[in-house]
């Protein structure tokens, strides 16, 4: 069985404006996000989606929303907790370049994108539970059985030649990016609010064709 998810990214969010780490925290949608969403539906009324499905976090379910309202299909939106955001513990709500830069340190770089860069994703998220002085956020195990389960969601869902919208969050698209890529595309910025990534799934086995395309 072969079925397309179109992966879109939420509307920017409060956290977003403010620089904040968002994980399993939670903030609404700005007016520049709702806006982003509603042309993100323009550009997908009339993709013929079997289903619908999100993250459970409200940015998230709320992105999905307006989308759907706007499609030929007229779907429900699902609610899948599998597909949120890497939990970020303790630095859940913190200045995003200030945690990067502290769980970096001890490895010697001093953002997000060069820590990536010189250890890969797996170990970029490892790297934020070590730093964690609770060690509650996820680490690479973690996030990968998550998303997994998630998947095996989706395949209960998806017949063979289904196009599935799921509405999630940058980090873990560009994390599925990362692990499934199969197109020639660069994976130098996480993906913009309301964009689009392609990921193909065919008996079990994934691949994102297309990387943080624009719908505005």
């Amino acid at each position: 069985m072969a079925y397309q998810i179109y992966l879109v990214r939420h509307g920017r969010t409060w956290y977003n404006e403010y620089q904040k780490m968002q994980g399993w925290s939670d903030t609404p949608l700005t007016n520049d996000g709702v806006e982003v969403a509603q042309k993100a539906a323009e550009s997908l009324k009339n993709v013929n989606f079997a289903a619908a499905l999100t993250s459970d976090m409200k940015r998230a379910v709320d992105t999905c929303r307006i989308i759907t309202r706007r499609n030929r299909n007229d779907l429900v939106p699902q609610e899948l907790s599998e597909f949120r955001e890497q939990f970020y513990g303790f630095y859940e709500g913190r200045g995003i370049d200030e945690s990067w830069f502290v769980i970096g340190k001890p490895h010697h770089a001093k953002s997000f994108a060069q820590i990536v860069h010189n250890y890969g994703f797996d170990a970029t998220m490892d790297f934020v539970k070590e730093a964690d002085p609770l060690h509650d956020a996820e680490d690479a195990t973690e996030y990968w059985n998550r998303i997994e389960r998630g998947f095996k969601k989706i395949d209960q869902i998806a017949k063979d030649g289904d196009k599935i919208l799921l509405v999630t969050h940058s980090i873990t698209i560009l994390g599925l990016a990362y692990r499934y890529k199969a197109g020639d595309f660069e994976l130098n910025d996480v993906p913009a609010n309301a964009s689009l990534t392609m990921l193909e799934r065919d008996n079990g086995v994934n691949r994102v064709t297309k990387y943080n395309q624009s719908l505005l």
